[in-house]
């Protein structure tokens, strides 16, 4: 008798003296664990334990996902792999942003405030007629999942930090509005990315910026390095307050954008061409000298572009005191950009959102699914160069706080 076989019958056998439906879970369980030891023994090149030349990757550890089934829900051990991303062949990536978009749509044509393309889409899912309370569940039940996401306790230090906005459009109180979506994002100690946090607020000032920072913090956020963002004054305003001695990297991307149309269109190449110079330097010093000179170049010609390339220059260039493997990942928020096309693409199609809750579930559950993502994904920041950051020197404010 083989070893599989073996392991099949004590596995009937425990089943089997269940009472219940729980056996059914359980059978289901085993043969999920089992397909995902046999997938990531495939992408890795080996079995566990085995040693073998042809190993193309090695474990590391687990993660825990809950997966929704006909039996029940089963809280899964999904196995973690060093370098390479593992999503079992069986779960879809994208059902929570899927429902939630479904959700979202449902509950604005069920409310009556929903546009035509919003009542198109209702047409081509199939549905008839809608349930108020059908809905209600449905929510419901969205909300819980994101609403656990959101509020999780955040562990493990996090050197880099993103924050940014969407601005989709909500009903409230019979008006729409351009509310103000606040996310923020991570590179933790292990070189990983990680969804921090979400907030919905009507306006986007620096009380509401400060709030929405010192929740991170009271949920456990803390190691942080640097904080990359675009220049919003109300931002600008409470990242020294909330995270006292940390530096910020104001997006470059969008800095040389805003600085190029101060000028005619026949001077920007050159220009931009200048500011590329800057930023190709090897050290802080030396970029710090060349947009000394770049101004002096600027200051007779166009002396208002000459003026804000040098009040920005600590601002532009905080990365270049960082390591060096991380410049290019740190200097401007870019690399959200792929995430924040994901977000737009899904609240376009709603349009006009009938509530402030519906803008949470939709972007919450998008979001929730890229963190899953990225935990299974590779590293963002090898663990090596993550090694390279020097120890901070917390503030004595900072230190104040935290007791």
């Amino acid at each position: 008798m083989t070893e599989a076989s073996v392991s099949l019958s004590a596995v009937l056998d425990k089943l089997l003296g269940m009472e219940g439906g729980s056996w059914l879970r359980e059978g289901v369980r085993w043969l999920a664990d089992r397909l995902m030891e046999l997938e990531v023994a495939s992408q890795a090149g080996a079995g566990r334990h085995e040693r073998c030349t042809a190993r193309e990757d090695y474990r590391n550890g687990y993660r825990s996902r809950r997966w929704d089934t006909s039996v029940g829900s089963l809280e899964l051990a999904i196995p973690r792999l060093r370098e390479g991303g593992y999503q079992p062949s069986f779960l879809a990536p994208r059902r929570r942003a899927d429902r939630a978009l479904v959700a979202v749509v449902q509950e604005a044509y069920v409310n009556g405030v929903s546009t035509r393309k919003v009542e198109r889409l209702v047409s081509q899912l199939g549905i008839t007629s809608l349930s108020k309370s059908h809905v209600s569940r449905l929510c419901e039940e969205l909300d819980t999942l994101v609403e656990g996401f959101r509020h999780r306790p955040l562990s493990g230090t996090f050197p880099y930090l993103w924050v940014d906005a969407k601005y989709p459009k909500v009903r409230i109180h019979g008006q729409v509005v351009s509310a103000a979506v606040l996310v923020a994002y991570g590179v933790n100690d292990q070189g990983f990315r990680e969804v921090l946090g979400l907030e919905v607020a009507l306006q986007e000032d620096g009380p509401t910026w400060e709030g929405f920072l010192r929740s991170l913090r009271e949920r456990g956020l803390s190691g942080t390095r640097l904080v990359i963002s675009d220049a919003h004054l109300g931002l600008k305003e409470a990242i020294p307050k909330v995270f006292p001695g940390v530096a910020w990297q104001r997006c470059k991307v969008h800095f040389v954008r805003n600085l190029l149309s101060h000028v005619k269109l026949g001077d920007r190449p050159p220009l931009r061409a200048a500011l590329q110079v800057i930023f190709s330097q090897a050290s802080h010093s030396a970029a710090l000298a060349q947009l000394k000179a770049t101004v002096q170049t600027l200051s007779s010609a166009y002396p208002k572009v000459a003026t804000l390339l040098e009040d920005a220059a600590e601002e532009i260039l905080a990365y270049k005191t960082f390591p060096e493997d991380h410049w290019a990942k740190i200097a401007s928020t870019n690399p959200l950009e792929r995430l924040n096309r994901e977000i737009g693409r899904r609240t376009d199609v709603v349009g006009i959102f009938p509530n402030e809750a519906a803008v949470v579930r939709l972007v919450g559950a998008v979001l929730a699914e890229q963190h899953d993502e990225w935990q299974v994904g590779h590293r963002y920041v090898s663990l090596e160069s993550m090694a390279l950051l020097k120890p901070r020197a917390v503030p004595a404010l900072e230190n104040k706080e935290a007791a």
